[in-house]
C-alpha cells in the first residue's frame, strides 16, 4: 500500500515542482493589457504594423520591462522594432523612444521570440501607461500564383492571426489591416469580423489569456513592385584635400510575382495601365544636397536615362533602367558622386576627427537583403572607431590606392534586411597628424627629382668605349 502512496506522493511533489519553475522562469503574470490596438498596412511590399497598447501594473512591485513575444516565423522578416511612451495629458502628451533589445527566454511556448521594452521611469503597483510600438517585416507577402502574364494583375497571401500574440493576459484587443485596393480574393473569417473597402476588422475580442493565436489568411491584389537589393556594397573615400566620394553598387532584384510568357514593348508602350501595372519602371535615389559630378552605369556603360534634381535641402536622382523589371527579373548598376567635405567630417573635443554620413540604401521604399558600408580613411589615420545606432559587424582592411605607401585603413559596416528607416547618421572617429598631408606631394616632388638627375647624369657621363 505504501507503493502506491509513494508514487502519488512524488507525482505532486513533481508537479508542484514544474509549476514554481514555470512561475519563476515566465513573464511577470503581475502586468495585463487592458487595450490593445493593432493596425497592420498591406499596401507596399513592406509591412507595417501600428501597435498601441496600454499597459497595467496589477500587482505588487514595480517594473521597468514590458515584453512583446512575435512568432518564430515573423521573427525572420523582423527588419525594426521601435517603441515610444506617451507622456503628459490630453494636448500636452509628448512621445519619448525607448530602448528595445531581443531577450531570450528558456521557457518560451512554440518557439516564440521576445523583445524587451525598457521603460525610462518604473511602472508603479496600480498604475498604467500607453505605448506606442512600430515593426516592420520584410518578404510576408507571398506572390499567388507565383507566376504571371504581363497583363496580369499580381494577388499576394498575407499570414498572420487575428489575436495580437502576447504574454499578458488582454482584456480587449482590435486589430485593422489595410488592403492597397478593394480586390479581396478570400480572407479568414473570426467573428466578429468587418470589412468596409480597402479595410478589414478583426474584433473587439475580449478577456485572451496570454499566448492566444488565431492564424488567418488574406489573399488580396498587390500591383506595387516589390524593389529588393539583394546586395548593396557603398564605399565612402575620404579625402583632406576637399572631397568625398561616394560609390554603390547595386544588384536589384523585382521580389513580386515571376513573369512568364514573351515580353511585349509595343503592347507595354502603347498600354501601361493595363500591361506591366507591377513592373518596376524607374528608382528614384535621395541623395544629399550640394552633390556633383553623379554619373550612373552598368556593366555596358554609361546610363543617360536619368534625371538629377537638387535645391538647398536635397537632391534626388531618379533613374530608369535600361529594360523594365519584372518579377524575377535582375538588375546590376553603379551609382557615383561626390560630395564638400566640409559637410560630412568635423572635428571632436579630444582633437578627433569624425565622418557623419547617412546609413542605408538612398533607393527609396526598398528592402535592401544585403548592405556593406566601407569608409576610407586617408593614409596615416589611427585609432578607427565606429558609432552606428544599431547592430552591426564591423571589422577593419587596408586598401592601396594611388601613391600610397602603408595603405588606407578601411572601416567595414555590414547588416542585413534593411528598411527605409534605417537611414540614420553614424559616425566614423580617427585620429589624423597634418603631416600626413605632404606624404604625397613630396613622393612626387622626390620622383620628379631623381628623374631629372637621372636625366642630368646621362647626359654627362660618356659611355662610349673609344677614346
Amino acid at each position: 500500500m505504501e507503493a502506491p502512496i509513494r508514487a502519488t506522493e512524488f507525482l505532486r511533489f513533481t508537479l508542484l515542482s514544474l509549476l514554481f519553475f514555470v512561475c519563476r522562469s515566465s513573464p511577470s503574470q503581475d502586468l495585463l493589457i487592458s487595450n490593445a490596438e493593432r493596425r497592420i498596412d498591406l499596401t507596399s511590399h513592406i509591412v507595417k504594423v501600428y501597435l498601441t497598447l496600454k499597459v497595467e501594473n496589477a500587482g505588487s512591485t514595480p517594473t521597468s520591462e514590458i515584453l512583446l513575444a512575435f512568432p518564430p516565423t515573423q521573427v525572420d522578416h523582423l527588419a525594426t522594432v521601435e517603441a515610444l511612451v506617451t507622456k503628459g495629458k490630453r494636448k500636452k502628451t509628448t512621445l519619448a523612444r525607448l530602448d528595445v533589445k531581443p531577450t531570450e527566454l528558456p521557457d518560451a511556448p512554440n518557439g516564440t521570440k521576445y523583445f524587451t521594452i525598457y521603460l525610462s521611469n518604473p511602472l508603479n503597483s496600480g498604475e498604467s501607461t500607453t505605448l506606442e510600438v512600430l515593426y516592420l517585416f520584410t518578404h510576408s507577402l507571398e506572390p499567388f500564383p507565383a507566376e504571371i502574364g504581363q497583363s496580369e494583375s499580381q494577388l499576394v497571401y498575407y499570414r498572420d492571426s487575428a489575436l495580437i500574440l502576447s504574454p499578458y493576459h488582454i482584456k480587449q484587443q482590435t486589430t485593422f489591416l489595410k488592403t492597397p485596393s478593394t480586390k479581396v480574393e478570400s480572407f479568414t473569417s473570426v467573428e466578429p469580423t468587418n470589412r468596409a473597402g480597402t479595410e478589414m476588422k478583426y474584433g473587439p475580442y475580449e478577456d485572451r489569456p496570454p499566448y492566444s493565436f488565431s492564424p488567418i489568411l488574406i489573399h488580396f491584389e498587390n500591383n506595387s513592385p516589390f524593389p529588393v537589393v539583394e546586395e548593396l556594397v557603398r564605399e565612402v573615400e575620404i579625402s583632406h584635400w576637399g572631397n568625398l566620394q561616394v560609390t554603390e553598387q547595386y544588384t536589384l532584384v523585382h521580389g513580386g510575382a515571376r513573369h512568364k510568357g514573351v515580353f511585349s514593348r509595343v503592347d507595354y508602350q502603347s498600354r501601361p495601365n493595363l500591361n506591366g501595372v507591377s513592373s518596376l519602371r524607374y528608382l528614384l535615389a535621395r541623395l544629399p544636397p550640394r552633390v556633383h559630378s553623379v554619373y550612373y552605369r552598368d556593366e555596358i556603360g554609361n546610363i543617360s536615362s536619368s534625371h538629377l534634381r537638387t535645391d538647398s535641402r536635397k537632391s534626388e536622382l531618379e533613374i530608369e533602367p535600361r529594360y523594365p523589371l519584372f518579377g524575377g527579373w535582375k538588375a546590376t548598376f553603379v551609382i557615383g558622386y561626390g560630395l564638400p567635405l566640409q559637410d560630412f567630417l568635423f572635428e571632436s573635443s579630444d582633437d578627433r576627427r569624425y565622418l557623419n554620413f547617412t546609413f542605408g540604401c538612398p533607393l527609396l521604399d526598398t528592402v535592401v537583403d544585403k548592405l556593406t558600408v566601407k569608409v576610407v580613411l586617408p593614409e596615416g589615420s589611427k585609432d578607427p572607431s565606429a558609432v552606428v545606432p544599431f547592430t552591426v559587424e564591423q571589422h577593419l582592411e587596408t586598401k592601396y590606392s594611388y601613391l600610397d605607401v602603408v595603405g588606407r585603413t578601411v572601416v567595414v559596416m555590414e547588416k542585413k534586411n534593411l528598411v527605409p528607416v534605417h537611414n540614420s547618421p553614424f559616425q566614423v572617429y580617427y585620429t589624423f597628424k597634418p603631416i600626413f598631408m605632404l606624404a604625397e606631394p613630396l613622393m612626387l616632388a622626390s620622383a620628379f627629382f631623381l628623374f631629372f638627375v637621372a636625366c642630368l647624369a646621362y647626359l654627362h657621363i660618356d659611355l662610349s668605349i673609344r677614346k
